[in-house]
């Protein structure tokens, strides 16, 4: 059984539960299937929206079986491709029309995609802000994006 989460209390922090969701695709789709994703889901993360991750190119295989949509191979097949990792504080049946958008603007006929329950932190605004490792108090570092500095 999944560990809740309903036992850890803070004043920093509150626990959200949810659905971490994790979707192969091809490169040159990743855009157009995050955008998918943007249209059913705001991908709110505190002060935060459009919070998502994606991996560096790694491979992905698989062999084609006979009734599907491509011809069956005898041997496995290669294809580059990233990971979009995001999460959404929904469970079940909430779901639905995510899943139905990334069917809609993948490439595949059987997209890679798993579901897995999930828990996450979000911060309590305004505390902690003169924290000296907080990149405002700092000389601003090579990945903090222009319009932060």
């Amino acid at each position: 059984m999944p560990e809740t989460f309903d036992t850890i209390r803070s004043d920093r922090f509150t626990i959200e539960q949810g659905t971490r969701v994790l979707v192969q695709v091809p490169q040159e789709s990743a855009a157009r299937v995050l955008q998918a994703i943007l249209l059913q889901e705001p991908l709110h993360w505190g002060d935060y929206d459009q919070v998502s991750y994606t991996t560096s190119a790694g491979e992905q295989q698989f062999r084609s079986r006979p009734g599907g949509r491509n011809q069956a191979t005898d041997q496995a097949v290669a294809v580059t491709c990233v990971e979009l990792q995001i999460f959404v504080p929904k469970q079940g049946q909430e779901l639905a029309p995510l899943l139905c958008a990334i069917y809609q603007a993948h490439p595949y006929e059987e997209p890679v995609i798993q579901l897995i329950a999930a828990a996450r932190s979000l911060h309590q605004r305004g505390q902690d802000e003169a924290n000296p490792n907080r990149f405002w108090n700092q000389k601003a570092a090579d990945w903090v994006p222009e319009a932060h500095r």
